[in-house]
């Protein structure tokens, strides 16, 4: 059987930076947040029990890495995932080590 050829170096580094992204506690449940639907920051700092600036920060990092996408709603700015692929990336991620634990 033939072997797939790899992606582009720049395509792993692009997969690379995002998973790192993704890395960090907060980050993955804010994206298990924002799987059932838009957010603002205030819903985040309810559901996740963290400060404001913290979610505020990891907010930044996610956006920056086009993980989130903000829209203004008058004063306040709800984030949504850009694609469902991220929220399966997490899930099956959060699956897979619960899975383990069990063993």
């Amino acid at each position: 059987m033939p072997l797939t050829p790899p992606p582009s170096p720049a395509a792993l580094t692009d997969a690379g930076d995002l998973l790192r992204a993704l890395a960090a506690p907060v980050r993955i449940a804010i994206v298990l947040q924002l799987r059932d639907g838009d957010r603002c920051v205030h819903d985040l700092v309810d559901a996740l029990d963290v400060t404001q600036p913290l979610i505020s920060q990891h907010l930044r990092v996610l956006k920056a890495a086009g993980v989130v996408h903000g829209q203004r709603r008058g004063r306040e700015v709800a984030y949504r995932l850009v694609d469902d692929h991220l929220a399966h990336i997490v899930v099956d991620a959060v699956a897979h080590v619960q899975e383990e634990a069990k063993r």
